[in-house]
């Protein structure tokens, strides 16, 4: 048994790991460690915030009103950069019984679909984040609270963060279809 979590994984086999897409991958693996890292101290640091919160006003009495958004956005970025890691580990929420029943030519057909499919949303919603991102920042928006921080910060951390995934999934496509028997 380990005494931590494991973040080194085996890697699913339709991860690329030769050729230019391999390269490709083990640069993203290397910007995905990073933000890793950052998402880890982003959701320490969450806790630490909300923590202090409860602390300060149930035992000093000394009210704030900025540790809620602080701490949204520190969860913000730790989800949203992290998502490239997960998905370059197939850690997000799958159906892997599917797995085990489906022949094995159907299941990589069935993954296939799956990540074209997340491809085309992440796409989509990536460049909705950019959007908000520009309009964030062309405005000048800030949050409707006290503390009234910038929106262009949580939505700049989902616009790479998104990106971050959008790449990895095009990445996981284009090895699949690299793959491929040639007619």
């Amino acid at each position: 048994m380990t005494a931590g979590l494991e973040l080194e994984q085996p890697r699913p086999a339709d991860v690329p790991v030769s050729g230019v897409l391999g390269t490709a991958q083990r640069l993203l693996d290397r910007l995905n460690a990073l933000l890793m890292a950052v998402s880890a101290l982003a959701a320490a640091a969450a806790g630490g915030v909300l923590t202090w919160e409860v602390a300060g006003r149930y035992f000093f009495k000394i009210p704030s009103d900025w540790q809620d958004e602080l701490s949204i956005f520190l969860l913000v970025g730790a989800t949203f950069l992290s998502a490239g890691w997960i998905q370059a580990r197939r850690g997000h929420v799958g159906i892997d019984a599917l797995e085990h029943v489906l022949p094995h030519a159907v299941d990589r057909v069935r993954r296939f679909l799956v990540d074209l499919a997340s491809l085309a949303f992440c796409g989509f919603f990536c460049l909705r984040c950019w959007t908000l991102l520009l309009e964030a920042l062309e405005d000048g928006q800030t949050s409707n609270s006290a503390w009234s921080p910038p929106l262009w910060i949580p939505y700049g951390l989902m616009a790479a963060g998104m990106s971050v995934l959008v790449a990895q999934l095009a990445l996981q496509v284009a090895a699949h279809v690299a793959r491929s028997p040639k007619s």
